[in-house]
């Protein structure tokens, strides 16, 4: 089995298939993102759990400077060879050095939900400018809005499996919400009174994935183990060896309170 769901430590296990398998996000976000002037050339920009770049590269073509907080020594030593342009600062963001009014937005990609809220969101609140903003979004494959497919009868079959057999596995923090929880995530955002929610969206999009980047993919998630991830790869493998997966992004972008 893999790492423990709430030991985020589990991607930094899986440093390269990381890489090779995580998307970046969908063209509207970006697009999003500089309508609502998070990001603008020139705008200093500090990322919340970067991973190897998936959401750095976009940042960085938006023309933003970027220090890039990424707790995952391996993740964070791919993302400084491929992005020698970016500062990455290799702590947990709780711990980092923040300087205070140093940043005009703060993003975090698929990342707040590891991190203890009622210490980073103050945190966080200290080290943008008066006029700054917080952008926080989270990508989940398998939108519930699109419609079934094949493959995801299996995932879920494997997941059904898994609990059967008693190893059901739990999220990164219990009581937290879904990435997909709106509601959820814009109270959790404004729970320690520094931030304020003004905008929220959620974008689907697809992917064309082969058996080699599902089993990838898969493995890189948090509460799936190397057989399950090997499982669905398999079953891609046998089905033609291609699936398209139907994903979902949420965006929340605040204002200090």
């Amino acid at each position: 089995m893999s790492a423990d769901a709430r030991d985020p430590s589990h991607f930094d296990r899986h440093a390269q298939a990381y890489d090779r398998s995580r998307p970046g996000y969908p063209p509207a976000l970006w697009s999003r993102l500089r309508e609502l002037g998070v990001l603008a050339p020139g705008s200093r920009v500090l990322e919340i759990g970067a991973g190897t770049g998936q959401a750095t590269s976009g940042l960085c073509d938006a023309g933003a400077r970027v220090t890039a907080v990424e707790p995952g020594p391996r993740l964070a030593a791919v993302l400084a060879e491929r992005r020698p342009d970016v500062v990455v600062v290799p702590a947990r963001v709780e711990d980092a050095v923040l300087a205070e009014a140093s940043y005009d937005a703060v993003v975090a990609a698929t990342s707040l939900h590891w991190v203890d809220l009622a210490r980073t969101l103050p945190r966080l609140r200290r080290a943008v400018v008066d006029d700054g903003l917080l952008a926080a979004w989270w990508t989940v494959f398998g939108n519930p809005d699109a419609p079934r497919t094949p493959f995801r009868d299996e995932v879920d079959r494997t997941v059904a499996d898994r609990v059967a057999a008693g190893r059901a596995r739990g999220g990164p923090a219990p009581g937290r919400p879904g990435p997909l929880d709106e509601p959820g995530w814009r109270a959790a955002l404004a729970s320690t009174g520094d931030w304020v929610p003004l905008h929220s969206e959620r974008f689907s999009w697809s992917l064309e994935l082969d058996a080699v980047r599902v089993g990838d993919l898969f493995s890189t998630f948090s509460d799936w183990s190397e057989e399950e991830a090997r499982r669905v790869g398999d079953w891609v493998r046998e089905h033609g060896g291609t699936v398209v997966e139907h994903g979902a992004t949420t965006l929340h972008v605040c204002a200090p309170a």
